[in-house]
């Protein structure tokens, strides 16, 4: 008799909306101000980003996403070196810009040390932007091919060579 094992592998697309809401329990600096309007995590971001920088809440979650993507990405593997183009990185600087969060974020995926952000005067054309599409793939996220396309080839200019640097 012959018994055939039939594996069914799920692959699960990782969810930036869940992985943002989820730093809530860890927020502890100006709590007031992150929480007092009742919104989760994700709203108050794409909130901000309405306000300050994206015209409709569609592309707004857009950015946010890619740049939770990226955020995790280059906090959860700092070896490998990652990098956003022009687009994304209003979404990276967003969460960056709103400090609880973001401290709250590298609590939560950066082993609970703060991950700077120093970026370089000069952007690079190198294809990081590409490549780093290409990774988030590899570690289950779904970039948005139009957003990582645009900047293609000149990626913000961020020092990831630093180890506690994106």
């Amino acid at each position: 008799m012959t018994v055939a094992v039939i594996n069914h592998t799920v692959t699960r697309t990782r969810d930036p909306k869940e992985l943002l809401n989820a730093v809530a329990p860890r927020i502890g600096h100006l709590t007031a101000n992150v929480f007092d309007s009742g919104m989760t995590v994700w709203d108050r971001e794409v909130a901000l980003l309405l306000r300050d920088e994206v015209m409709v809440r569609d592309l707004a979650e857009r950015i946010l996403a890619n740049a939770v993507m990226y955020m995790v990405a280059s906090m959860e593997h700092p070896e490998v070196h990652l990098g956003v183009g022009k687009v994304v990185d209003i979404g990276v600087h967003q969460v960056i810009l709103d400090t609880p969060v973001y401290f709250a974020l590298c609590a939560a995926y950066n082993g609970g040390a703060y991950k700077h952000h120093a970026p370089f005067v000069q952007r690079r054309n190198d294809g990081t932007v590409v490549r780093t599409a290409d990774f988030l793939r590899s570690v289950g996220f779904a970039p948005d091919k139009e957003l990582w396309d645009r900047d293609g080839a000149e990626c913000s200019p961020c020092d990831s060579k630093v180890p506690d640097s994106h």
